[in-house]
C-alpha cells in the first residue's frame, strides 16, 4: 500500500479493546495470586506513635501486614527534576513520618481482595499530630525560588521590563489563579509483582517502562537486568503515570516477603492522594503596550505549591518566554511547601496553567486598546524565538489564526460586551493562542523481516490509547511499500529496545525516528542482499524471494535514534482556539455550544487518531475552564471530593461537535519524519478562550478558575 501516511485508519488495537482481549496492568493472570490493600494516613502531618496489627493478622486469609516497623530498607531515588525517573523522593515505610493525608503507611496482603480490604480497616494507628500547612497564602513569607524550571532558571529577564511597563501607554496588571486539579484516568494505577528467585517481573501502569525498571532496581539495590517491566495498555494517564511513584514498591516488597505474586490496585481516592496532581498557581501578569498595540513589557510572576520533601515547580512561565515578540521580559516563579503529595506533570504541564494567564491578559489588553484580539496577536507575532534567539524550525501560527477564524466565523462577532444574544441567553466568543514544544528524546527500535516478507518492529514504548501502535505500523508500511496488515509493531516491555517516557508529546517523534531508522536500515540490508539499489520499489513477494534465495529465515537490525544537541532551530507546535459560549443570565450556567481548534503540528501520520488527540485535549481544557477543582480541607488536609461524583469532569452533554482543523506543515528540522507532538497542545489556550468568551458575553472578567455559576452571576 502506498500513501498510507496520514490516512484515517482504524487503530490496530481496536478489536482487542472492544472484545476485552486487551490486558491492562491489573488483568494479567497469576497462579497463587495474593492481594494487597494499602492503608492511608488519616492525618496530614505528624508522626506515627503506635501500630496495632493484631486484629487484622488474626483474620482468615490474611498473610502479612507490612508497616515501617517491618519493611526493608530502600535506597534513595532521584526525581525527574533531579535527572532521575521518580516522581518523588519519598519512599514507603522508611520511618514513622506523615507528610500528607492519604499517605500510605501500611499494606495488608491476603488471599482475596475482600479479606485484605477488611483487614486493612482493622489496623490501628495512633499519632503525634501536628497542625498541617495547607494554604499558600498563609505561607507567603516562606516562599522560595526553585533550582530550575524545566531546565531554565527560575527567573528570566530580558531588557528592562519594569521601566518599560512603567512608561507604557496602556497597561494590564492582574492576578490569575488556577486550582489543584487531578488527572482521573479511568484505569486506576495498578501493579502486580512476581519474584522468581532473584528475578522480578512487574506488570504496572506506567508511561515509562525503562524508567520504572531503573527506579525499582535502584531502590531495591539489585541489577537492572534482574527487573522486567511490562505495560502493554494504559487506560489513560495524562501524566500521573509518567514517573515512578512509591506505591509501586508495595506489592514488590510484599511479594518478596510472602513468596507469592502480589497485586495492588489503587482506589479512586488513592488516585487523588498518592500519584500527584496539577499544582495550584497564583500568577501576576503585567503587560505594557503602545497605543497601537505593540507590546513593550511582559512581566509574568507567580507561585505554586510543592510537597514538604520535594521541589516540583509547575512551569507556568515557560511559554511566556517565547509566545510573543517583546524586548522587555521578566518571568519568575517561587514555591511554597504544603502538606500535600508532590505535584506532578499533568497534560501540558506549565503551558495549560500559564497560557490561561497570559492569553486572558492579552484579551484584556485587546479590549483596553479596542483592537481585535487576533489583530493584537498578529501585531506581536514572534517571527523568531525571542527566548532562544533562534529561527523556528517551522511556524504556521498565522495560518492557524486565519483558518480557525474562517471556520469559526469570527468575523460575525460583534465586539461590544453583551451585544450578542439568543433569546434570553447571552452569547460570547473568545479565542486564544496555543503552543507546546516539539520535544524528542533518544529511542531505540529493532526491525525484523520474516521469511514471508512481513515485518515486525519492536520498542519498549507505550500506547495510552492515542494510537501509537497504529501510526508506527503506518510508518513501517509506507516506508517499505508493504500492505498495512503485513506489518506489526510490538511494545510495552523492557525486554524490547529502550524508549523514553511517553510524556511531553514526544512518543511519535522519538520512537518514530527510531522506527524509521530501523526500517531504512533493514530495507538497505535486504536490498543489498538482493543486489538491488535504493530506488528499487519492491513488493512483499520480492522481499520474501530475496530472503529465500539467501537462505534467511529472517533479517533484523537495531537502530538508536539520538536527539540532536545542536540548537539551530526552535521547535514548537502552534495553534489557535475559538469558542462560543451560551450563558443563562439568571443562573450563571455556561455552556459551550461551538468550538474550533486549528493546529499546525508538523506531519500528521493518522488524521483520525490525531483528531481524537486534539479533541481530548480540548475537552480536558473545557473541564479546566468550567468545572475541575480539587477541594482540600484547610484544617485536616483531606481531599474532600476524591471521587468522580464530586470532582466534576466534562461528559458528552457538556461538549458540542468540535471542529478540528489541521494546518498542513512541512518541517525538515524537527526530526527525520517531520512530526511534532499533538497530545498536549489541544489543552493549551482552551481555558483562556472560554474565559475570554465569558467576558465578551457578560462583561465579567473571571480570573480564577474554574468559571463556576456563582462567579458568573
Amino acid at each position: 500500500m502506498v500513501n498510507i501516511i496520514g490516512k484515517p485508519l482504524n487503530r490496530v488495537d481496536g478489536n482487542l479493546k472492544v472484545t476485552g482481549g486487551a490486558l491492562y496492568s491489573a488483568e494479567f493472570p497469576q497462579e497463587n495470586l495474593a492481594y494487597a490493600v494499602a492503608i492511608p494516613s488519616t492525618i496530614a502531618r505528624g508522626k506515627i506513635k503506635s501500630i496495632d496489627t493484631s486484629a487484622a493478622e488474626k483474620l482468615p486469609g490474611v498473610i502479612k501486614v507490612i508497616t515501617h516497623e517491618n519493611a526493608p530498607e530502600l535506597k534513595p531515588l532521584k526525581t525527574f527534576m533531579q535527572g532521575g525517573t521518580a516522581a518523588e523522593e519519598f519512599l514507603p515505610f522508611q520511618d514513622n513520618s506523615v507528610y500528607y493525608s492519604g499517605q500510605h503507611i501500611g499494606v495488608v496482603i491476603a488471599d482475596t481482595l475482600e479479606q485484605a480490604t477488611y483487614a486493612a480497616s482493622l489496623v490501628q494507628f495512633t499519632y503525634d499530630q501536628v497542625t498541617p500547612i495547607m494554604e499558600m497564602q498563609k505561607q507567603r513569607e516562606e516562599e522560595f525560588e526553585p533550582q530550575t524550571i524545566m531546565g531554565k532558571p527560575a527567573k528570566v529577564v530580558r531588557g528592562n521590563p519594569q521601566e518599560a511597563f512603567d512608561k507604557a501607554d496602556i497597561k494590564v496588571d492582574e492576578i490569575y489563579t488556577t486550582p489543584t486539579e487531578n488527572h482521573n484516568p479511568i484505569e486506576p494505577s495498578a501493579t502486580t509483582a512476581v519474584w522468581e528467585n532473584d528475578q522480578l517481573t512487574v506488570y504496572t501502569s506506567t508511561q515509562n517502562t525503562y524508567g520504572t525498571r531503573k527506579a525499582l532496581a535502584t531502590s531495591l539495590d539489585i541489577p537492572e537486568e534482574n527487573v522486567r517491566v511490562i505495560c502493554q495498555f494504559i487506560g489513560g494517564a495524562f501524566g500521573c503515570k509518567g514517573a515512578f511513584w512509591s506505591h509501586m514498591l508495595l506489592p514488590v516488597i510484599a511479594s518478596r516477603q510472602v513468596n507469592r505474586p502480589v497485586k495492588l490496585v489503587l482506589t479512586r481516592e488513592d488516585m487523588f492522594n498518592v500519584v500527584g496532581h496539577r499544582a495550584e498557581t497564583e500568577q501576576n501578569v503585567k503587560l505594557g503596550a503602545t497605543s497601537d498595540g505593540k507590546l513593550t513589557a511582559i512581566i509574568h510572576d507567580g507561585i505554586s505549591h510543592t510537597s514538604m520533601y520535594d521541589e516540583f515547580a509547575e512551569p507556568f512561565t515557560v511559554a511566556t518566554h517565547m509566545l510573543y515578540a517583546c524586548d522587555n521580559l521578566h518571568a519568575s516563579q517561587r514555591l511554597i511547601r504544603l502538606n500535600r503529595v508532590t505535584p506532578t506533570f499533568m497534560r501540558a504541564p506549565g503551558e495549560a496553567s500559564g497560557i490561561f494567564a497570559i492569553e486572558a491578559a492579552m484579551d484584556e489588553l485587546a479590549y483596553a486598546l479596542k483592537i481585535d484580539p487576533i489583530e493584537l496577536r498578529l501585531i506581536n507575532h514572534a517571527d523568531t524565538d525571542p527566548d532562544e534567539n533562534l529561527p523556528w524550525s517551522s511556524k504556521s501560527l498565522k495560518e492557524c489564526y486565519q483558518i480557525g477564524a474562517e471556520k469559526f466565523g469570527w468575523s460575525k462577532r460583534n465586539p461590544e460586551i453583551g451585544s450578542m444574544r439568543d433569546g434570553r441567553y447571552l452569547i460570547g466568543m473568545g479565542m486564544a493562542s496555543a503552543t507546546y514544544p516539539a520535544f524528542t528524546s533518544p529511542a531505540s527500535a529493532k526491525a525484523k523481516m520474516l521469511a514471508d516478507g512481513s515485518v515486525v518492529v519492536q520498542s519498549s514504548t507505550h500506547d495510552m490509547g492515542g494510537g501509537t501502535a497504529t501510526v508506527m505500523a503506518q510508518l513501517i508500511a509506507e516506508t517499505l511499500g508493504l500492505p498495512f496488515e503485513k506489518v506489526c509493531f510490538e511494545y510495552g516491555d523492557t525486554r524490547l529496545p529502550k524508549a523514553p517516557v511517553s510524556g511531553g508529546s514526544m512518543t511519535v517523534s522519538s520512537v518514530g525516528s527510531a522506527v524509521h531508522g530501523a526500517i531504512k536500515g533493514l530495507q538497505a540490508k535486504v536490498l543489498e542482499l538482493g543486489g538491488k539499489n535504493q530506488n528499487d520499489s519492491l513488493t512483499i513477494e520480492d522481499y520474501a524471494n530475496i530472503l529465500a534465495k539467501n537462505n534467511k529465515e529472517q533479517i533484523e537490525i537495531e537502530y538508536d535514534a539520538q536527539s540532536s544537541q545542536e540548537k539551530k532551530y526552535s521547535k514548537h507546535a502552534f495553534g489557535a482556539q475559538f469558542v462560543q459560549v451560551r450563558i443563562d443570565p439568571d443562573f450563571g450556567e455556561v455552556r459551550i455550544n461551538r468550538y474550533t481548534g486549528a493546529f499546525a503540528c508538523g506531519k500528521i501520520l493518522n488524521h483520525k487518531t490525531a483528531r481524537s488527540q486534539f479533541m481530548g485535549g480540548i475537552i480536558m481544557g473545557i473541564g479546566m475552564a468550567l468545572m475541575e477543582e480539587t477541594v482540600v480541607d484547610p484544617n485536616l488536609g483531606r481531599v474532600m471530593n476524591a471521587n468522580l461524583g464530586e470532582y466534576h469532569v466534562p461528559v458528552n452533554a457538556d461538549i458540542p461537535d468540535i471542529d478540528i482543523e489541521m494546518v498542513e506543515e512541512v518541517d525538515n528540522h524537527v526530526n527525520p519524519i517531520g512530526t511534532k507532538g499533538i497530545g498536549e497542545i489541544g489543552i493549551t489556550g482552551v481555558a483562556a478562550a472560554v474565559a475570554n468568551a465569558v467576558y465578551h458575553a457578560t462583561g465579567k472578567r473571571i480570573r480564577d478558575l474554574p468559571i463556576t455559576p456563582d462567579k458568573v452571576m
